[in-house]
């Protein structure tokens, strides 16, 4: 070709150009995912929801800066503000099956002032609980059973097994059912 790299620039690319676009160019990386069976998953050390209904299902995740982009087949489902909180968890209450919605009206605080009302055992046990549990919803339906127990059995007796569930490391709502079913509560420790 004839002429210098300027006049060739000036000639053929100069005109072919389009105005730059008027916002910049956003770096994103692809990943897959699979949904688990508590309607999060984990993506670079944090934890975000989809719906409930793509429990176990692989999805491709499209993250930037800003935000996570959740797609199912090709198909945006969710998109989340990203987070860098280690650790922590992004839930949308739309993603939460109808069961565990139902639960958002409960707080940590509520139910442990509720055990604390019942005894200061039933307290310990329902702290450990809330304690140990990733995500405050994975214990709140433990907790709400241990309730019901109180209920069914009475305080008295519910108390009593939580002294027994502790003494036996039992920390968890089947273990005061089955203390409280098999009467276990109302034998004496030595």
């Amino acid at each position: 070709m004839e002429g210098s790299r300027r006049s060739l620039f000036e000639t053929i690319d100069k005109p072919a150009l389009k105005p730059l676009p008027s916002t910049p160019y956003e770096y994103a990386e692809w990943k897959k995912a699979a949904v688990n069976v508590d309607y999060h998953m984990e993506i670079d050390h944090h934890y975000y929801s989809a719906p409930y209904q793509l429990v176990r299902e692989h999805v491709d995740v499209r993250l930037t800066s800003t935000v996570v982009e959740i797609l199912f087949k090709n198909r945006r489902v969710v998109l989340h503000q990203r987070s860098y909180e280690k650790w922590k968890y992004t839930t949308l209450t739309e993603h939460m099956p109808q069961s565990h919605q139902r639960y958002l009206e409960w707080n940590p605080s509520r139910i442990m002032a509720w055990a604390g009302k019942n005894g200061p055992n039933t307290e310990k046990i329902v702290s450990h609980i809330l304690e140990n549990k990733p995500h405050p919803e994975q214990g709140f339906r433990s907790c709400l059973g241990i309730i019901r127990l109180g209920r069914i059995y009475s305080s008295e007796r519910l108390e009593a097994a939580c002294i027994l569930a502790l003494h036996i490391k039992g920390y968890s709502y089947k273990s005061i059912e089955s203390i409280l079913k098999t009467k276990l509560d109302q034998l004496r420790i030595g």
